[in-house]
């Protein structure tokens, strides 16, 4: 691609508009690295925001740019190499960055397009908490409308990279694309890789030109302490815009700006759509949700949290120890310690709280699962870890993390608690729902953590007033005053108080605590063994239903009742369709999910035997469970409520079809739909009472002296023409099924012309 040496930026730009669209995609790529090698920052910033923009959509969805989130190498391993090259953080677009970064110039960056908690102060004229917003924000003359940042050219690119995962439309349903493998997900692990790096130190801005000098890149703006982290609360941080802090050029900072930008960025940019006040208000349950994350964007965010605890625990043990914080460390050292907490914590947990009480009840949840766990256990991230133990003898958690665990402990407590609720409303029959509660009890099962968040709850419990020398203090934020990179004040010795302080940072010092160990918490777990136990045994019942059809399938599937999965959530389970295997899944899960359910809560043996004898197993001689789901009376044999509506969930998905099945089995099966009209049969004609909870099955009419007469008297008719009970119980049904059709294809014409 040649160009005149002195044409003007805007020729340049039309050039380029003009290439995207009728040159190949790669002879595009090769002539914009000619382009950022040959040209000027003078003239190339004039076309570094239609670039931006060109690659990762526009801020509004509409544009979606080179596709990141859906361009895989081994669907289109061409592109996905050339674009993997052009991105790389040491390849021609960083590179065009850094050489507009030399030359200081700003972007400017809608305000109306960051996070809603983040856009909500701004425009009230709030300085954000977040020392990414200091001194950048550009008032206009119209006031609060309009607003936006100045942002330098690193700034500006990775705003744009982070908000592509948010802005862009969700990816469609059909459309099967593994998240792991697409190019923005590895580009993220790349950046991370790079710029937060676990060894070494963070690679110098790479030179413009062959032979040249690095640009060095511009001063910190935000002059934020690294304060007790943990301690400030976003309503003591409220501080009018105008009073924004001056420029710190401490050299130092020079180290690892663009790392603490990019980490910045990506927290805000992901995970702070919640604000303290937000989360109040959404808990409710009239409450509008703001923002639903997707299950992508959880992986992403998983992604982050794992490579920031392999980040912190890079820290060496002489430097990661709290005496080090009074002798002189390198920033980046700095960085590594306070990275999770003063920048992570709050805005994770707020994240994690919306997503347990929003997220749908389905296995979609495994993603937000996995990214908590993720975040609950930095050891598995710590160069010194030592290999994974058997399920047996699983890995004790070394008494170094009491620290973490104590500094988190709403991370541990007040989510699991969320999750016992949320288990309690799923179909542990399911193996894939019985896999997430085997998740959870397996990793609060690790020896030694159990014990050392119960020390952390007794720490938080503990009374002030016991203590005089405590009951002064106040759990209020930290000031604002001097540089961002001074050191830290001295460490807080009493345990107690950290762990109050976290608390109260988190949930406000008027919350309400409900502790893991507890008797509310400890009636929950109960409530879930006891489910478990039932889930397990009708799984078994299940099972033994299938291996005993000669055909391997029931009348009721031959019929269709067979579970449909939709959306990935399960209308009754996946059993029927996954087979035996899944059932010693689902099993396997239970049992050991049980187990460790009875470590953590040290639950005794007779306590579980009482929910198994509780069900109330019915068992033929062969030892086979023969029966819907039910117990024993003093009458007999008592379906309980889950045994009457077993097939529930299948029944309403056949009634929902649009074809003739579904007709057929509406006319015939009570619901919602039907409670308003007159059920036509060969028994007559009654009206539905009241509200039903679903379709139901009725033989109730088999009982009734009219049936039986009528019986009786259609035999007695057939004898007179020598007509035998079998052909004339074969007449009947096929009458029957004659005259429903013709009933069911009326019912659904007269459906038709109804106003």
């Amino acid at each position: 691609m040649a160009f005149p040496h002195l044409q003007q930026p805007s020729f340049l730009l039309a050039s380029l508009k003009a290439d995207s669209i009728n040159k190949p995609f790669a002879q595009q790529c090769q002539d914009l690295v000619k382009v950022i090698e040959d040209f000027p920052a003078k003239e190339l910033h004039t076309i570094f925001p239609w670039l931006v923009e060109s690659i990762f959509g526009s801020l509004d969805g509409v544009l979606v740019g080179w596709n990141l989130r859906c361009l895989q190498g081994r669907v289109n391993p061409v592109e996905y190499s050339i674009v993997m090259e052009f991105l790389d953080p040491g390849g021609p677009m960083m590179k065009l960055v850094y050489k507009l970064q030399a030359e200081d110039y700003k972007f400017d960056f809608p305000v109306s397009y960051l996070p809603g908690p983040v856009k909500a102060s701004i425009q009230e004229c709030i300085l954000p908490d977040s020392p990414l917003y200091h001194n950048k924000v550009q008032f206009t003359p119209t006031g609060g409308l309009g607003l936006n940042l100045a942002l330098n050219p690193f700034e500006y690119y990775i705003f744009f990279f982070a908000l592509s995962l948010i802005t862009q439309k969700p990816l469609p349903v059909s459309l099967h694309v593994r998240t792991s493998d697409c190019a923005y997900f590895i580009l993220v692990d790349r950046y991370l890789s790079w710029f937060l790096p676990t060894e070494g130190s963070v690679p110098p801005p790479l030179s413009s030109s062959p032979g040249g000098t690095s640009p060095s890149p511009p001063p910190r703006t935000p002059a934020i302490p690294f304060a007790s982290y943990g301690l400030h609360h976003t309503s003591l941080l409220k501080r009018h815009i105008s009073h924004q802090t001056s420029v710190n050029a401490d050299p130092a900072s020079h180290e690892i700006w663009r790392s603490e930008t990019l980490l910045q960025v990506f927290v805000e940019m992901w995970l702070h759509h919640y604000s303290l006040e937000m989360y109040q208000k959404m808990q409710s349950p009239h409450a509008k949700e703001s923002f639903t994350p997707t299950e992508e964007h959880v992986l992403v965010v998983r992604l982050l949290l794992k490579h920031l605890h392999a980040f912190a625990n890079s820290l060496k043990p002489e430097q990661a120890s709290p005496s080090a914080h009074s002798h002189a460390t390198s920033p980046l050292e700095e960085f590594k310690r306070a990275a999770v907490p003063r920048f992570v914590q709050q805005k994770l947990y707020l994240f994690l709280q919306h997503c347990f009480g929003h997220w749908p009840l389905d296995a979609s949840f495994r993603a937000v699962l996995e990214m908590w766990l993720s975040y609950l256990q930095p050891w598995r991230y710590a160069p010194d870890k030592q290999a994974p133990g058997s399920d047996s003898q699983p890995r004790c958690v070394s008494e170094k993390w009491a620290p973490f665990v104590q500094e988190n402990l709403l991370m541990y407590t007040k989510l699991f608690v969320g999750f016992l609720n949320r288990a309690l409303r799923t179909d542990l029959v399911s193996p894939k729902h019985a896999l997430m509660v085997f998740r959870v009890a397996k990793v609060f099962a690790q020896p030694n953590l159990a014990e050392m968040i119960q020390k952390g709850e007794q720490l938080f419990l503990e009374p002030e007033l016991v203590i005089p020398h405590r009951q002064h203090r106040l759990f209020t934020a930290p000031t604002f005053t001097g540089s961002f990179l001074s050191p830290w004040p001295p460490a807080v010795t009493d345990a107690s108080f950290k762990v109050k302080s976290h608390v109260y940072s988190l949930e406000g010092q008027d919350c309400k605590y409900t502790p893991m160990f507890g008797p509310e918490a400890r009636t929950l777990v109960l409530r879930l063994a006891q489910l478990i136990t039932q889930a397990k045994h009708t799984a078994k019942s299940i099972s033994d239903q299938c291996a005993e059809s000669p055909a391997g399938h029931s009348f009721l599937s031959w019929l269709g009742f067979s579970s449909m999965d939709t959306n990935g959530s399960y209308t009754a389970n996946d059993l029927d369709e996954m087979g035996q295997d899944s059932v010693r899944k689902t099993d396997e899960y239970l049992e050991k999910a049980l187990e460790y359910l009875r470590q953590i809560f040290r639950l005794s043996e007779a306590q579980l035997r009482q929910f198994t004898l509780a069900l109330g197993t019915t068992q033929d001689e062969n030892g086979k469970k023969q029966l819907p789901d039910c117990i024993v009376g003093e009458d007999g044999l008592i379906l309980t409520p889950l045994g009457r509506y077993q097939f529930a969930g299948q029944m309403a998905a056949l009634c929902s079809r649009d074809d003739f099945l579904g007709s057929f089995c509406r006319y015939h099966l009570t619901e919602p739909g039907l409670a308003s009209r007159h059920l036509l049969s060969p028994v007559g004609r009654r009206q539905v009472a009241g509200h039903t909870r679903g379709p139901r099955l009725s033989l109730r009419f088999l009982g009734s002296y009219r049936t039986l007469v009528s019986l009786l008297l259609a035999f007695f008719v057939a004898s007179l023409f020598c007509v035998g009970p079998l052909p004339c119980t074969l007449l009947l049904t096929l009458g029957y099924v004659l005259y429903a059709s013709a009933m069911t294809l009326l019912t659904e014409r007269g459906k038709l012309h109804q106003p």
